[in-house]
């Protein structure tokens, strides 16, 4: 049984607590949270669970070894950080760190501790409809592309209209489409394709300064991968990978909860599997078999693909902000 803390208490971490528990593979032990109530509320609304409303002592008293991290962007760096120096596994929400320099930080500790791992919580990725799309991407002998798009309304753009600066939509927290939806679109590209040539984001700015949605294109050597994302509307146009006469649908890059293919004589076969469950189910089981079998050499060599493929991701958000010259509060004295 993985013993686990959270930090943070809004809807992802509640689903991911979900997941955590169905899996019957975790126990939740430590709840921090800056308010008292908030974190009682969620103790109790969880099955009960130590409560804390200082970090240090979260860290130096709780009874546990993984510490999932859902606080906003801005914080995941100093957090994890700590965990680590606690001794503690780190799983930390998409986007993990703002830079490349942060990222780099995290990478030395873990290597002062090879005992620990650390985990994005990139959830499509893990996903079997995702590995669906992987195993028939390897049946197609020649791809021409990707446009991957995944936009939804987000209810706290109500509050920027209202003239009020929430932190999903603030630079000083880090916040912004291609941070929060943006990541999903590039993670598969990544995952799918590797790292491109060259890259230019094109973001669309909001009130608060932070991008609401905007359009990254990824240059390959044979081909263009266009992501679209945002959260100031709602987009419901597939995505779509192109091979030569044949391509492969997907409802949307995030949720990837319908994807079928289409032959080069226009039939479609459905290959994905219907979404019946927590959809971080999938994630929390993959972190599991790494954490509970630290000998197994498949398990451990999976891991360190994902390892790669975040700090991969890190890489490549830092790049399009720069493309898109969007420099959060706390990277302006550097």
């Amino acid at each position: 049984m993985i013993n686990f803390g959270i930090i943070g208490t809004n809807w992802i971490t509640q689903q991911f607590v979900e997941a955590a528990q169905t899996s019957g593979l975790y126990q939740l032990t430590g709840v921090y949270s800056r308010h008292q109530d908030t974190a009682t509320d969620f103790a109790q609304k969880n099955g009960g669970a130590n409560t804390y409303t200082d970090l240090d002592s979260f860290f130096d008293q709780g009874n546990f070894d993984t510490a999932y991290i859902a606080s906003p962007n801005s914080l995941h760096f100093s957090q994890a950080k700590k965990a680590i120096e606690a001794g503690k596994n780190i799983i930390v929400e998409k986007p993990a760190f703002e830079n490349q320099a942060q990222m780099e930080q995290i990478q030395e500790l873990l290597k002062q501790h090879p005992e620990l791992h650390y985990f994005e919580a990139a959830r499509n990725i893990h996903t079997p409809n995702f590995h669906a799309i992987e195993k028939q991407l390897k049946q197609m002998p020649v791809v021409q592309g990707a446009n991957l798009t995944y936009m939804k309304y987000s209810s706290r753009y109500d509050q920027v209209l209202a003239g009020k600066e929430p932190n999903v939509f603030s630079l000083k927290f880090g916040g912004g489409a291609l941070q929060d939806l943006g990541v999903y679109p590039l993670y598969d590209a990544i995952a799918l394709f590797g790292m491109p040539n060259e890259f230019n984001y094109f973001p669309e700015f909001i009130a608060t300064g932070v991008d609401g949605k905007g359009v990254a294109v990824l240059q390959y050597a044979e081909f263009n991968v266009t992501l679209n994302f945002g959260k100031t509307t709602n987009s419901y146009m597939a995505s779509e990978i192109y091979g030569l006469k044949d391509t492969i649908e997907i409802d949307d890059a995030g949720e990837i909860t319908a994807v079928d293919y289409i032959d080069s004589e226009g039939q479609k076969t459905q290959i994905s599997e219907p979404v019946t469950e927590n959809p971080l189910l999938p994630e929390v089981r993959d972190f599991a078999r790494v954490l509970n079998e630290p000998g197994n050499i498949d398990y451990q060599t999976e891991y360190l693909r994902w390892l790669n493929l975040s700090v991969q991701v890190n890489k490549m958000l830092f790049n399009l902000r720069q493309s898109g010259k969007i420099v959060f509060y706390d990277e302006r004295d550097n």
